[in-house]
């Protein structure tokens, strides 16, 4: 960074500088580490040699806070893939079911959306289709923060929810389901082909929360590549200009990773795939009624507390899958 030439390409310097902060970021986390067990490991020591127990709660608090910070350390060396640093673009969909898969589908985005919060991470409205009477029907959006793609691509699948309709006058139980796929935002320059003439490029009037402008012009962008029917869809800038950038900015990235799946049918960091929004094709079932668990089916990582997780409380789950995902490679190897 001190020579002379280092911001001539600033593309490559900020790079250098992103991973620079990465790698400033472990330096500090380790120290904090050491930092916590030398002062749990002295209050032992003076606890044993005064036989003072009222140092107990401080040294059980004192160990709770090094286990979450040590194990937060550890998984974060199982991201490792080509673009788990990445910022992540994720899109929701609503399966069958009408307003109540919209319906959820909107609790679905707000779970990330205070996942992110949490982590101090930005969500960028990239797509967003209202429900015909509540809900979402779709929307995509970009989560902005180191590690981003690393973390949600755990997400990628059918997620299924069973409750008692508030949409069902009769009170009965219902089962909805959404869709999630995760992509990671690709900012370099992908050496992929595409021809003018497998595209079918489409305008239409921006939906939903967006300002002032929405809905007074067709700047919104939806582009399908036909030979492999792959959709990308742009509404969140004010120009039909910049929406179609970065939707052929999405678009070459999903067809890259297209590519490298047919190439090696694997791209182990983008594991998982978005099947059929139904029965049987469930990663994650959030159970409400009639008693509430939350069940990854690919890890069996569960959980009671169903409020919490719809607030955002996701990591154990995306844990579990990247520990999953990891002793999956070391068997492999």
């Amino acid at each position: 960074m001190e020579f002379s030439d280092f911001w001539d390409n600033a593309e490559a310097a900020q790079e250098s500088m992103k991973e620079l902060k990465g790698l400033k970021d472990s330096i500090e986390i380790y120290a904090e580490l050491k930092e916590q067990y030398e002062e749990i490991e002295t209050l032992l020591e003076m606890g044993y040699e005064e036989n003072d127990e009222s140092l107990i709660p401080e040294i059980e608090a004192g160990l709770n806070s090094f286990i979450k910070t040590f194990e937060d350390m550890k998984i974060k060396t199982l991201l490792s893939g080509e673009y788990d640093r990445d910022n992540a673009i994720v899109t929701l969909h609503a399966g069958a079911g009408g307003t109540e898969s919209c319906d959820w589908t909107s609790m679905l985005y707000r779970m990330y959306c205070r996942w992110a919060e949490s982590k101090g991470y930005k969500v960028e409205v990239l797509d967003y289709l209202d429900g015909e009477e509540a809900g979402i029907k779709s929307v995509t959006f970009q989560v902005n923060g180191e590690n981003a793609f690393g973390y949600l691509k755990s997400e990628k699948g059918v997620h299924r929810l069973v409750r008692i309709s508030p949409f069902n006058s009769a009170g009965k139980r219902q089962t909805s389901f959404a869709s999630c796929d995760v992509m990671p935002d690709i900012e370099e320059d992908l050496d992929i082909e595409i021809n003018d003439d497998d595209l079918r490029i489409d305008t239409y009037r921006s939906s939903g929360a967006g300002g002032q402008h929405i809905n007074k012009t067709s700047s919104a962008i939806r582009i399908t590549h036909i030979p492999t029917n792959t959709v990308v869809q742009c509404q969140n800038e004010r120009s039909q200009h910049s929406n179609k950038d970065k939707a052929m900015q999405m678009l070459k990235a999903k067809l890259y990773l297209l590519k490298q799946q047919e190439n090696a049918d694997k791209v182990s960091d983008i594991r998982g795939e978005v099947k059929e929004i139904g029965w049987g094709n469930q990663i994650r079932s959030y159970v409400m009624q009639p008693y509430t668990m939350v069940k990854d089916h690919r890890t069996n990582e569960e959980s009671g507390n169903v409020n919490s997780v719809m607030d955002g409380n996701i990591d154990m789950f995306i844990n579990a899958y990247l520990k999953w995902c990891s002793l999956g490679k070391s068997q492999e190897d």
